[in-house]
């Protein structure tokens, strides 16, 4: 390959493909270089510079950039592919346009519901895509063991096993934090495979404590972070040697209270990286992917070369590929966005490895999905089909004192609130703005229900959702009003195999089917699209004004984000580490 980019770049053989009179965009000096073309052969760039003509030969395709910027392909630092509820084909369909060229994925949703072959299906469903898919081996799977049940679990000896995967960069986000704190001798023997093989550990602090924890668990081997929601907390990550990962998903928005600490500080911004981790559909096809990231730190005041680099080259050298993308320079992949505005960053033309993949959104490269598996659908195990019965909460007093968990809007923490319920015939009723909450265990069978209770949603009487994408375990999870429409929701998402169903009363208001492991749909991003938005209008008839109401609603399960989360196993108190009694004592 050297002798081939050499002999272009000396004009001994033609390019296959030149951009001509473009402004270079230059991440690593951190100028733009006005009137450069950029010369590609075999999908690598073996010329940068002010005149490629000689290197035009017969069958070389010319691009005439006209001036618009040349910008290196954008890196996702974090992403769970499967939040998207697309096939990875799919999802290549959908971010391509929007710039994104590269993700770092961490699979860990599928890896829950089908271990590693769940992993390897995702890896997997990158090939004869234009999208490079740079693998996470995920480390928690389950992410807080003997809290919940999964459907699979990832030990040491399987984690070092994935480790020597060609297409895996690193271990996933360690999100067990409480483990490597107390010196969980599993939790580090996943960190210590990860730092012999010479790969990235990726980081999940999700406690608000910057205290000796935080100090305690960056020296435990994680080198990045993508939980800080505070402007504290991307600072504190960089000056602990980590990489600070700023997150604008389509309901966790933590991008600007990051940009806010780190530019009060005045520090440097090569160790921040921006991130996605968790966008639907929707929010992809009708607000962008990688492209509003960046889009939205120029607004923040950052200048857009360095807002630029942070979805660059900044990712390409923390996980160690800065030799093949982050960067237009010679020798590295072809991957060159042609932007005619920096300031608003909308991408005209996407060329990913040297071929034009899309120009005005619109897919000029197709590419063919692999066909799915059998073993990874019907995955939803119930032990018997569900009653109203079992979403009831028994209590002997007129009114007990309960612990609820509260959502906090476009965040993931939730808070741990106690409020006071009634009790009629010894069960406990609802009040406003207050739900019932279920998770109904869906890998053994076992018929485990935890019980509990949501503020926060505004859900009017009448109305359940049912979802089998329930972070991490992805169990069942059941929230409503009503306990015969709760029942009614779940035992269609069982009977059908995965998805999300809402209704009101008698009416189904939306049904996304998931087929693959509960999470991923069959259907195009397109359609998917149209059903999160059937979702998001039905939930707000339900009553629901949350932003991306259903991206808060899929959390509610998460045992380690603070501060209180609901698995099959109860309540879970996230900072302990402990199941607590739904009903506060005295």
């Amino acid at each position: 390959m050297t002798r081939d980019l050499v002999a272009v770049a000396m004009g001994r053989r033609p390019a296959d493909l030149v951009v001509r009179d473009g402004r270079w965009v230059n991440v690593h000096s951190g100028e733009i270089l006005d009137h450069t073309d950029i010369a590609v052969v075999e999908g690598r760039i073996a010329y940068c510079g002010p005149n490629a003509k000689a290197l035009i030969g017969p069958s070389t395709r010319v691009i005439p950039a006209r001036g618009r910027y040349l910008v290196p392909g954008l890196l996702d630092a974090h992403v769970h592919i499967e939040s998207s509820m697309l096939t990875v084909s799919e999802f290549a369909r959908a971010v391509l346009p929007h710039g994104t060229t590269g993700v770092f994925a961490d699979p860990h949703e599928i890896a829950n519901v089908l271990g590693l072959r769940g992993v390897r299906l995702i890896l997997d469903g990158a090939q004869g895509t234009p999208l490079r898919v740079y693998g996470q081996v995920p480390s928690c799977v389950p992410a807080a063991p003997g809290l919940e049940t999964a459907g699979a679990a990832l030990g040491p000896e399987e984690v070092a096993e994935a480790l020597r995967w060609p297409e895996v960069v690193g271990l996933g986000e360690v999100m067990n934090y409480p483990g490597v704190v107390a010196g969980d001798e599993v939790v580090h023997a996943k960190i210590a495979s990860a730092l012999a093989a010479g790969k990235v550990v990726g980081g999940h602090y999700a406690s608000p404590d910057l205290g000796p924890t935080f100090h305690a668990y960056a020296a435990g081997g994680p080198a990045d972070c993508h939980e800080g929601t505070r402007p504290e907390d991307a600072l504190a990550r960089v000056r602990q040697g980590m990489r600070a990962i700023l997150r604008q998903g389509s309901a966790w928005q933590d991008l600007l209270a990051g940009v806010r600490g780190v530019c009060e500080a005045g520090i440097d911004l090569r160790h921040v990286l921006l991130c996605t981790d968790d966008r639907h559909a929707e929010t992809i096809l009708s607000h962008g992917h990688m492209d509003e990231v960046v889009r939205l730190t120029i607004e923040a005041g950052i200048p857009p070369v360095v807002a630029i680099q942070m979805a660059t080259l900044n990712t390409a050298e923390h996980f160690g590929v800065a030799r093949d993308v982050g960067a237009i320079a010679p020798g590295r992949w072809a991957d060159i966005l042609l932007v005619p505005d920096l300031g608003r960053f909308s991408v005209d033309m996407v060329i990913a490895g040297g071929e034009v993949v899309d120009e005005g959104r619109t897919a000029v490269h197709p590419f063919a999905s692999l066909p799915q598996p059998a073993w990874a659908k019907n995955t939803v195990r119930l032990a018997r089909p569900l009653v109203a019965a079992d979403f009831a909460v028994g209590a002997p007093d007129r009114e007990v004192e309960v612990w609820a968990i509260e959502v906090i809007e476009n965040q993931a923490p939730t808070r741990a609130v106690t409020m006071s319920l009634p009790v009629r015939e010894g069960t406990v009723e609802l009040v406003p703005d207050v739900a019932y909450a279920a998770v109904v265990e869906r890998h053994q069978r076992s018929g485990r229900i935890g019980q509990g209770f949501v503020r926060g949603l505004g859900l009017a009487a009448g109305c359940a959702l049912a979802s089998t994408v329930a972070h991490d375990s992805h169990n069942l999870l059941v929230v409503g009003t009503d306990r015969e429409a709760m029942a009614r929701a779940g035992n269609q998402v069982a009977e059908e195999g995965g998805g999300v169903c809402l209704v009101r009363g008698e009416e189904v208001l939306a049904w996304i089917p998931l087929p693959i492991a509960g999470l991923l749909s069959t259907g195009s991003a397109e359609e998917v699209a149209q059903g999160m938005d059937a979702l998001h209008e039905g939930l707000r008839r339900c009553g629901c004004t949350l932003t991306n109401a259903f991206m808060t609603l899929s959390l509610l399960a998460l045992p380690v984000i603070p501060a209180l989360r609901l698995t099959d196993q109860g309540l879970v108190d996230v900072e302990s580490g402990s199941t607590i009694p739904l009903f506060r004592e005295g």
